[in-house]
């Protein structure tokens, strides 16, 4: 299959289609963490899903008549239920975080209805703001092997939902805001890295295994 993991950076996703003989490769403005530039699209993703020739960092070209799967993985910071609290400031709606909002649906539903036949998008708990349409299920990372709750959202189209594949007991919750880890405690403080972004970006392997094992 040829797979189009769109704004990732972490290649995590990308780097286990690839292990199961996949063509898969990872886009995102940023260049990858991963380790594979060979396999990395550095550019607006939205571009590389139309296919045809594509280059990758190592500045190889590709021919991609057609991808056969999209896993995306939108910036959430105005679209999720977390960045809705700051829609308003004292009061007064943030103009700015509202068209942002609006320039993170249009991106989302770029790739929703994207001419690929089997689609995946990952986002957290969205905003009902914004009118997302209603995801597909709710995964966390507890159930494929990592100790951690996170809860995230998928979106399907013409794919089963995820199934668990090692469900362990979570010691914490992965990298909570700032606020949150001092309200609820040690407890919840979870993984914490001088890039906090990333770090919550990022997917679990074992969800990514997971991915590339039922989907692939």
């Amino acid at each position: 299959m040829k797979v189009l993991i769109a704004c990732e950076e972490s290649q995590e996703v990308c780097k286990a289609f690839r292990r199961r003989g996949h063509e898969a490769y990872s886009c995102d403005i940023q260049e990858p963490s991963g380790g594979h530039p060979e396999w990395h699209i550095l550019g607006d993703a939205v571009t590389a899903l139309r296919g045809g020739q594509i280059v990758t960092m190592n500045d190889k070209g590709h021919y991609i008549d057609a991808w056969d799967l999209l896993i995306a993985h939108p910036p959430c910071t105005y679209l999720s239920n977390a960045g809705a609290r700051h829609l308003w400031k004292g009061h007064v709606l943030q103009a700015d975080r509202v068209m942002k909002g609006i320039e993170g649906r249009d991106l989302f539903m770029r790739f929703w209805w994207a001419d690929v036949p089997q689609i995946c998008i990952e986002n957290p708990i969205p905003s009902r703001v914004f009118c997302l349409p209603q995801y597909t299920q709710t995964i966390q990372p507890y159930e494929y092997g990592h100790p951690y709750s996170k809860k995230t959202c998928l979106w399907l189209k013409n794919l089963p939902p995820l199934f668990p594949t090692d469900i362990v007991t979570p010691i914490a919750t992965w990298c909570p805001s700032g606020s949150y880890s001092k309200k609820h405690g040690q407890q919840h403080k979870g993984m914490f890295t001088t890039d906090r972004a990333k770090s919550r970006a990022k997917t679990f392997t074992g969800v990514a295994n997971a991915m590339s094992e039922q989907w692939g």
